[in-house]
């Protein structure tokens, strides 16, 4: 299969897919991390047309995802906001550059398309709520992370293996949450990338599942 990884930077995804004999390519805005040959350094949109045969895309979510909706309104706000944080009408106008991508991605001249998000994300509002929803604990990572999948023509997921939490007073946890369920990764200019990664365990699912469909 003519494989395309799009909005993705570390390869994860991209090579699970290769290692299982398909030619599959990564996009992103800046060069793969893996300094991979399989990688477009542009706009995903500019290629999505090329005859591909499965396309994953990973938007970014830094507009799209609910958990920072304080900042889309006009204020008075209730904590100190970054001088980088886009915040009022200027976030509001991100956002709905960021819904307009994702329909353009909705809409490539591609068979099957995977669009993937955080679960609790605006795209349910202008586009539907996703067909899926999986957690990197379903498929072999010690990890929570509620993940929506919108699917075009792409089976659901089956997971593969089901990694068992650790229970604090009562709630399940596990290893990249802390006890209260907060993720442990401390803040950090790079920390927004490193939670983007595609968990092994998914890429490999994907790879596998949807690598094999005739």
């Amino acid at each position: 299969m003519r494989v395309l990884i799009g909005c993705e930077r570390f390869g994860i995804l991209r090579e699970a897919f290769r290692r299982r004999g398909h030619d599959a390519w990564s996009c992103d805005l800046v060069p793969a991390v893996d300094g991979s040959p399989f990688h477009y350094c542009r706009d995903v949109r500019e290629i999505a047309d090329m005859g591909w045969d499965l396309a994953i895309f990973h938007p970014d979510c830094t507009y799209l995802t609910v958990s920072a909706a304080w900042a889309f309104t006009d204020g008075p706000y209730h904590q100190k906001v970054k001088p980088e944080t886009l915040v009022g009408a200027a976030r509001r106008f991100a956002r709905e550059e960021s819904l307009q991508m994702v329909g353009d991605l909705m809409e490539s001249d591609c068979e099957r398309i995977a669009i993937e998000n955080p679960a609790l994300s605006f795209i349910s509002a202008r586009y539907g709520s996703p067909d899926q929803i999986v957690h990197p604990n379903q498929f072999g990572d010690d990890a929570s992370k509620a993940t929506g999948l919108w699917l075009q023509k792409l089976p659901p997921l089956l997971p593969t293996k089901q990694i068992e939490p650790r229970m604090v007073n009562g709630r399940p946890r596990w290893a990249n949450q802390t006890d209260a369920g907060q993720n442990r990764l401390s803040p950090s200019p790079d920390r927004a990338m490193k939670r983007a990664a595609t968990y092994p365990g998914i890429a490999e699912a994907m790879a596998e599942q949807w690598g094999g469909l005739q």
